[in-house]
């Protein structure tokens, strides 16, 4: 009897390789190589081609400007932070990817998503691979669905969930999760490589042929990104993280890649015993709620995708000793230091002696360079004991020669922040809302609003107050 024949794919890119090696040859990942049973070529058909009703139909050549540019149909799954993530709904044979850790709350999301759309008289299909039936309907009167019609199938095996699909042809499917599904013409185990990548293939195939929208539930690395071969975030329409501090109770969504709608859009939850929530003013959740006005501390008005965040950044500064420490946390580390050594340079102000910590407020993470003046600010503020004026925000990007940049879409961030009642801005000189738009006038009424060109021009307004 022939001994199979192993080879090791690679954990990261899909790699293989005839022997195990520490450093995968193809992505240089350390620690990536597992071993499987290498496939048989006895048949020349390619797999996908043994499936004819899994592949999209053929169409002719045909000129860019005589194809009919046609918008997608959206269906809202009756959760509006989600539905603000994909774009303004579920897309009629869309693929969503969405990973997140474990316990975090993707099943519980997602079930209620389903649950809302059945209820909007559409069909639905639950594919569970890591529960029971009675598991899925326990959680679903712990959530409080109750009588609810969402189709629930507890199976693993690829073949048998693409009848299921093709017979009953519902509007959304739910496979939780692919790295539990298999497909008998793959000899690995599931969740490897090889049938992570073939039975994600089959399954986005069958959506583009069929008009089902699919939600892939994926695992992710104890590095937090998706488990399993990159081709997978490339192969689908849509791929969303959920993130979440497990000592908080909120939860927050984002798209990493979107063909329908904005990347990087944020939806925010809160975990209830009711499941989650939409929260609809996420700002108040990174702004401390201070009685009177604390020294190091200054709001920004950042931008998650298309949403304008409020977001509360703290500063400490105190004597250091011959090492003094740069920390932050929810900020780049390397900008700190940048931005220290332009306020030096600039501005006078020394920080050369003193430790100095950086934090946002609410576990976010932000990463554009329009907080550099918040930072900036908040530091200085932290270093003379000085407090900002209660209903204080800025925003701006510094750059090496001590000028302020403007920040995109400044004046949707000052709407936002006149919307929750500030009343004192600085802002960079080319955000300065003019005064022929009447109605951003009429929004802003009330709001001070100090413009400024170089980092020396905005301590002195500070200090002026």
């Amino acid at each position: 009897m022939a001994k199979d024949k192993t080879l090791y794919a690679c954990n990261e890119c899909g790699g293989t390789s005839t022997r195990w090696l520490g450093k995968c040859p193809s992505c240089n990942a350390w620690n990536s190589l597992v071993e499987t049973v290498a496939e048989a070529t006895t048949s020349s058909k390619n797999r996908l081609s043994a499936t004819p009703k899994g592949l999209a139909p053929a169409s002719e050549l045909a000129t860019l400007s005589e194809i009919e540019a046609s918008d997608f149909e959206r269906t809202p799954t009756g959760l509006g932070e989600l539905d603000r993530v994909l774009g303004g709904g579920i897309v009629e044979g869309g693929v969503v990817l969405i990973g997140g850790d474990p316990g975090i709350g993707k099943s519980t999301l997602l079930l209620q998503a389903l649950d809302a759309l059945q209820r909007a008289n559409l069909s639905t299909l639950y594919v569970t691979g890591e529960e029971s039936g009675a598991q899925v309907a326990l959680r679903s009167r712990r959530l409080g669905l109750d009588n609810s019609q969402v189709k629930v199938l507890a199976e693993i095996q690829l073949e048998k969930i693409l009848a299921t699909l093709d017979a009953k042809r519902p509007a959304i499917a739910v496979i939780d999760s692919i790295q539990t599904v298999y497909s008998d013409q793959l000899s690995s185990a599931p969740g490897s490589v090889a049938q992570v990548r073939e039975c994600a293939a089959h399954l986005t195939r069958a959506a583009k042929a069929s008009g089902v929208a699919i939600v892939l539930v994926g695992h992710v690395t104890k590095e937090g990104a998706l488990a399993g071969p990159r081709v997978l975030e490339h192969m689908v329409d849509t791929v969303l993280y959920f993130e979440g501090d497990t000592h908080s109770s909120y939860r927050l969504i984002r798209a990493i890649k979107n063909r329908f709608g904005a990347v990087n859009e944020i939806g925010v939850f809160a975990m209830t015993e009711k499941g989650l929530k939409g929260v609809s003013n996420p700002s108040a959740i990174f702004l401390s709620q201070h009685s009177q006005p604390v020294p190091g501390s200054c709001v920004l008005v950042t931008l998650e995708g298309t949403r304008p965040l409020l977001v509360e950044i703290q500063a400490l500064v105190d004597s250091g000793g011959p090492s003094p420490r740069r920390l932050s946390v929810g900020l780049d580390r390397d900008r700190l230091a940048m931005l220290l050594a332009v306020l030096h340079r600039h501005a006078g102000v020394s920080c050369a002696d003193q430790d100095v910590f950086v934090n946002a407020v609410g576990g976010v993470r932000i990463g554009e360079p329009a907080a550099d003046l918040a930072v900036l600010l908040a530091i200085t503020s932290s270093l003379r004991g000085k407090a900002l004026p209660q209903g204080f925000l800025a925003f701006g990007e510094v750059g090496l020669a001590g000028e302020v940049r403007p920040a995109p879409r400044g004046q949707e961030r000052l709407k936002e922040a006149a919307k929750l009642g500030f009343k004192i801005a600085i802002v960079p000189k080319a955000n300065l809302p003019k005064k022929s738009d009447s109605s951003l006038v009429k929004a802003l009424e009330g709001m001070t609003i100090y413009p400024v060109e170089r980092i020396e021009e905005a301590l002195e307004v500070v200090r002026g107050f």
